[in-house]
């Protein structure tokens, strides 16, 4: 931190507000006493210029594309390591020794079945509830068997949650799934890996079992490590919020589920696999394009640009080579989605409208692509995105809880409602 200040006049108000300088990223202007001091609030709807809170886990420059989880680049994350190695980088800040990463994982592993008595809410669902209905319902309901990792202020229960949450979403995911296609659930097991246990649970079933290719299991571990955490975006700040009243981490973690459910944010690749159903055939491509060159036309390419990052995606080159091999395996030639969105993919990257825009595949429409050559239903996208960032939810809360500046979030309104009124009786209207 800096002992820089900015200047901020207004009326016959002169304010020096204090600036901090992060390790990475724009200097921060610090207005929490503005209000005491100053009596006016800020203005920032959606929060895209607001610094709420301080953080050490996550990095993104989207200028520059990057992505850093500990001041990790993703994409030698995505090369080198694997999912939970990931999960223990996030949690407790440094890569483990193969000591310590041993114990994470038979932690972990250990922890991926469920209560028994979990099951009678799946049952309590409609068959055809989506697989995020049943999810947001089944984590929230933690809190009620598990009430030995409720307390926040336990260190050990905060870390006993943890490790509970990372173990059993992959279980629910795939109880959810199975329970929507009418199949039996099935176990985890724990002679197997983390991705290849998510997979077993959602394509075996009692009469045979499910070979797990590991090409499939690798790249379900990278879609996996690659949506880990993405810094304060929507699901995440939730998480915050619903956790600085105190709430138990179960219902924190519940809260940014819902929010994920949002087509903006974890249905894009659901959206993006939308979109190539709605194109149909490869000979429709041209046509699509157009429409998405054409500002009087509301259609846009999904699964195209970002956000954040406003020159390449630093995860959809890692997503696009785990497409390629999980395409190359399973084929595409019996799949009209797939060879639209191979072709698609090619028409505009030599398109100079895209490229010069910058509006490059990102990781939505990889991960959509692979989920769908596995076989997994779009319902099931925005679920395995959940599962995903688990971690990062966490992460994210014990960094909070242990903030010892932390207040429950209160933002502010800019009101332009009615003033003060007197109440006017019935027959008086």
């Amino acid at each position: 931190m800096s002992e820089k200040t900015a200047k901020l006049i207004y009326g016959d108000v002169e304010l020096d507000l204090p600036v901090h300088s992060p390790t990475a990223g724009p200097d921060v202007i610090d207005i929490t006493k503005l209000y005491a001091q100053g009596k006016v609030f800020t203005y920032d709807p959606g929060f895209t210029s607001t610094a709420a809170c301080e953080s050490t886990i996550t990095f993104i420059d989207g200028g520059k594309g990057e992505l850093l989880h500990r001041g990790y680049p993703i994409d030698q994350l995505a090369e080198k390591s694997h999912y939970l190695e990931v999960c223990y980088l996030l949690l407790y800040g440094e890569l483990p020794s193969a000591a310590q990463l041993e114990d994470f994982e038979s932690r972990v592993t250990n922890h991926t079945m469920l209560h028994e008595q979990m099951m009678n809410f799946f049952r309590g669902f409609r068959r055809d509830a989506h697989p995020m209905a049943v999810m947001t319902g089944v984590v929230g309901a933690m809190s009620a068997f598990y009430h030995d990792s409720t307390d926040i202020h336990d260190p050990w229960q905060r870390e006993v949650a943890s490790i509970r949450l990372i173990a059993k979403m992959p279980t629910i995911a795939a109880m959810a799934y199975k329970y929507t296609i009418g199949q039996p659930f099935v176990y985890p097991r724990n002679d197997i890996d983390y991705a290849s246990n998510f997979l077993r649970m959602c394509f075996a079933v009692p009469a045979e079992d499910y070979q797990v290719n590991p090409i499939l299991a690798r790249a379900m571990d990278r879609i996996f490590t690659l949506h880990a955490d993405h810094e304060q975006n929507a699901s995440t700040s939730t998480v915050r919020l619903a956790s600085s009243s105190g709430a138990n981490p179960f219902a924190c973690i519940a809260a940014g589920i819902a929010c994920l459910w949002g087509p903006a944010h974890g249905g894009a690749n659901q959206a993006c696999l939308e979109m190539l159903q709605e194109i149909g055939t490869v000979d429709r491509i041209p046509e699509f394009i157009a429409r998405a060159k054409d500002k009087d036309d509301p259609f846009r390419l999904m699964g195209f640009g970002h956000r954040v990052y406003k020159n390449f995606d630093p995860r959809a080159k890692v997503m696009k080579q785990s497409a390629d091999e999980v395409l190359d395996l399973l084929g595409i030639e019996n799949n009209p989605t797939l060879q639209v969105a191979k072709e698609l993919e090619a028409a505009a990257l030599a398109d100079p409208y895209f490229t010069e825009k910058k509006l490059f595949p990102n990781v939505d429409f990889y991960s959509g692509i692979i989920l769908e050559a596995m076989g997994f239903p779009t319902s099931m996208f925005t679920p395995i995105f959940a599962l995903s960032r688990t971690v990062g939810w966490i992460s994210q809360w014990k960094e909070m809880i242990g903030d010892p500046t932390m207040k429950i979030g209160r933002p502010r309104q800019l009101y332009t409602g009615e003033t003060l009124r007197d109440y006017v009786d019935i027959e008086d209207r």
